[in-house]
């Protein structure tokens, strides 16, 4: 199968509609399992008790934001580098999901953070740059929306993912190249300090939480898709088949 005839928006279109559901389905139960497990299975920690169960959200979301900004900074070279339109569509597709976790990671810190460290915030490297990340995921959507022609923003939104991407590594490694109050990572490429159950739950989740991104963004990408590609028989005649509706011969 010659998987890059799927690089036409028209051809995409209906293969992201497969995939969809079936990723919101593995989504949901990873979620579910990986909650389950972090919530009610998992033994307290012996050191910060039952406040430590908050990290099965707020490391998964904190992955998940760093990860989703790199994605999109892929889509945004390739689409400088090859002028793809669809390049350009799944990097507006993926920025509202990677906000969303980027401000759940801060959220779910805070939280954490009162009982563990005694404040909700500090201007540490890791809290700081992570706070950074956030301003560039709302710049690259208010950039991208503020703009009239989709050509020039999609070019202004992709050197913002570019020039952005470099904040990523600042975060991953600030708890190394700074002294900062946010802890070490507990999980790396020469094993894990955490309790197998532990870590379990988290990975279960991080996949709930990468599995709901793919359908989120595939979700978003197809609106994205029909609304830059109206012009064309094939998008004019999709809009029409879902405007219809039941009434007009059925989905």
């Amino acid at each position: 199968m010659n998987i890059f005839r799927f690089s036409s928006p028209q051809t995409f279109y209906p293969l992201a509609g497969r995939l969809v559901p079936v990723f919101a389905v593995l989504a949901a139960l990873f979620t579910a399992a990986g909650l389950w497990i972090g919530l009610f299975v998992a033994p307290s920690d012996a050191v910060q008790g039952e406040v430590y169960r908050i990290i099965h959200i707020h490391v998964a979301a904190a992955w998940m934001s760093m990860f989703i900004y790199m994605v999109m900074a892929f889509w945004a070279a390739i689409g400088l580098g090859l002028g793809t339109r669809l390049s350009f569509y799944m990097t507006q597709a993926l920025a509202p999901t990677g906000a969303m976790f980027c401000f759940l990671a801060l959220w779910t810190g805070a939280l954490w953070g009162r009982p563990t460290w005694g404040a909700y915030w500090v201007w540490d490297a890791r809290l700081t740059s992570q706070l950074l990340l956030l301003f560039l995921y709302a710049g690259f959507i208010a950039l991208t929306r503020s703009i009239e022609d989709p050509r020039r923003a999609d070019r202004a939104g992709a050197i913002i993912a570019l020039v952005g991407a470099v904040n990523v590594p600042v975060i991953y490694f600030s708890v190394k190249w700074w002294n900062t109050l946010h802890q070490g990572a507990s999980v790396n490429m020469k094993g894990s300090s955490m309790a197998s159950v532990m870590l379990v739950a988290m990975l279960l989740t991080a996949l709930g939480c990468w599995f709901y991104s793919i359908a989120a963004s595939l979700t978003r990408a197809r609106r994205i898709i029909l609304e830059r590609e109206r012009h064309t028989d094939w998008a004019a005649a999709e809009i029409a088949r879902l405007t219809a509706g039941p009434a007009g011969g059925g989905q």
